[in-house]
């Protein structure tokens, strides 16, 4: 079991994975600073699955040419083809460039499954390259609210972590970012990303068996796919949210509570969840007399995910809790094209397709200090 500062640091490892993804807003009144265009092409790459896989995760690293201090204010990622099943773009500030570098011999990528884009790094080192924007089916132009935008320091270059769907195909693809970014000097106010997972653990329906059936058996499996780290971070993921790693609750929902802490103000939310996902539940401090319910998806759709603003923003107080909740239909892996002829497995965190998520994104305001770039 976990004790509460090691949860407590497990937050602020997560959300440095945001450091630096911080929204800012312009003064009422100013105005509109000139817009910056980058276009940026990842280089052609063919997918390929390790032995046994579905599923390739693959980084590229690409040099945006960024020679002033900068903030992106909107973002569209342009997949090209079905086979990729979603994209994260991180950061890399000047401290990173020579790692990234050597990462990168003869500019041909790395493969990255995982939480993490740089080789040999882990958890520790996540919030060294943080996200600047994502993308998953269905969400097309990221336009941020007006007057806020991510921090694009001079001299960064970006990682484009994607994940390709081999059960769709196997072509070469060649994918796309377009940044449009305003001047430093736009007057801010950060806003900052927490990233809160809960751990599936989804058994096989009731009349369907198979050896990948039981936990164990498809843990072992998860290793041999994508590494023992992978293993680790399901564990990982259990211990954090209170469970037993080796006998965790089994069902077709799954939840965890994050703390969150006061002086912010909670003002988008984002769900992602695979092809099993049902509906997601975010909860301000649950199981307390003030709970209160910040979204409720009750008809998730792979293919259509997309972030939710909230009509009212709402503040937190210290010792303030978030809960996440999952839901999933299990029968849609004997049911949907993608996954029907896949063996019948006891479905865990994994990043495979065919394997699950379930994973909150909040975005805060600070309502204290003063915002600088």
């Amino acid at each position: 079991m976990f004790t509460r500062g090691i949860r407590l640091a497990l937050v602020g490892i997560l959300a440095a994975a945001a450091a630096g993804v911080g929204l800012v807003a312009t003064s009422a009144g100013a105005s509109a600073p000139p817009v910056t265009t980058i276009t940026m092409h990842a280089k052609t790459y063919t997918p390929d699955a390790p032995p046994g896989a579905t599923d390739d995760y693959h980084c590229t690293l690409v040099n945006p040419h960024v020679t002033q201090n900068s903030f992106i204010v909107s973002s569209q990622f342009y997949p090209n083809s079905v086979e990729v099943h979603h994209a994260i773009l991180f950061l890399v500030p000047p401290a990173e460039v020579a790692a990234a570098n050597a990462a990168n011999p003869g500019d041909k990528g790395w493969t990255c499954f995982g939480e993490t884009a740089l080789p040999g790094t882990g958890l520790a080192q996540i919030g060294q390259t943080p996200w600047l924007t994502a993308w998953a089916p269905g969400h097309g132009e990221d336009v941020l609210p007006a007057g806020t935008g991510v921090k694009f320091p001079a001299g960064s270059l970006v990682i484009m972590q994607i994940h390709y769907n081999l059960l769709r195909g196997d072509k070469p693809v060649q994918a796309k970012l377009t940044l449009h970014t305003v001047p430093s000097s736009t007057p801010l106010k950060p806003l900052s990303l927490d990233l809160m997972p809960a751990p599936p653990d989804i058994p096989c329906p009731a009349g369907v068996t198979g050896p990948l059936c039981t936990r164990s058996a498809s843990l072992a499996d998860l290793g041999q796919r994508f590494g023992a780290s992978a293993v680790g971070f399901d564990d990982f993921l259990e211990n954090f949210c209170g469970r037993s790693p080796t006998d965790p609750p089994a069902g077709d929902t799954t939840s965890c509570t994050w703390p969150v802490g006061g002086g912010k103000t909670i003002v988008r939310l984002g769900v992602h969840m695979h092809l099993l996902g049902r509906g997601m539940q975010i909860v301000l401090n649950p199981g307390t007399p003030g709970a209160q319910t910040l979204l409720n998806v009750t008809n998730y759709d792979f293919n259509d995910q997309r972030a939710y603003t909230l009509k009212t923003p709402v503040e937190t107080q210290p010792g303030d809790t978030i809960g996440v909740t999952c839901t999933y239909d299990p029968t849609l892996r004997q049911e949907l094209p993608q996954l029907r002829k896949l063996p019948p497995r006891f479905v865990t965190w994994g990043d495979g397709s065919s394997d699950e998520m379930c994973l909150a994104l909040v975005q805060t305001i600070s309502t204290t200090g003063k915002a600088q770039y």
